[in-house]
């Protein structure tokens, strides 16, 4: 369960939630489908997920199929992901060409978390501000 931790000592539970923060280096070995799994793992688990690099834009639309063919409605169950990805919006020639002649990509943050329990309430070019609820 995410909110609880063990302290340092071992002892005490602590009260929070769980960040897990995936460096550029772990998502780079994997495959399209394994970055997915890692990723609703920890979303699953209650656990928001931070990338250091985010996704693909095909990696991404996956990742958002698979989460909708996982979402059970019950409200007991999985009820999806929130995603935001920092810078978002416009790239420099991320079209083909740019592709081709290597730019447009940035380095860019994502943050995925549970849907039921972050909200984004402010994003602009500079800025994510997001609400995590503890269940």
């Amino acid at each position: 369960m995410a909110e609880l931790t063990t302290g340092d000592d071992g002892n005490a539970p602590l009260d929070g939630v769980q960040i897990d923060l995936i460096s550029t280096e772990r998502m780079e070995g994997l495959r399209t489908m394994e970055k997915i799994h890692l990723i609703l793992d920890g979303v699953r688990d209650g656990n928001i997920v931070i990338l250091e690099r985010g996704l693909d834009p095909d990696e991404e639309s996956k990742l958002i199929e698979v989460t909708m063919g996982e979402i059970q409605p019950d409200g007991d169950g999985f009820t999806g992901i929130e995603i935001e990805t920092y810078p978002g919006g416009t790239r420099n020639e991320s079209g083909l060409l740019g592709r081709v002649l290597g730019r447009g990509e940035q380095s860019k943050l994502t943050v995925i978390g549970p849907a039921n329990r972050i909200e984004t309430l402010h994003k602009d070019e500079n800025l994510i501000r997001t609400l995590i609820r503890r269940r």
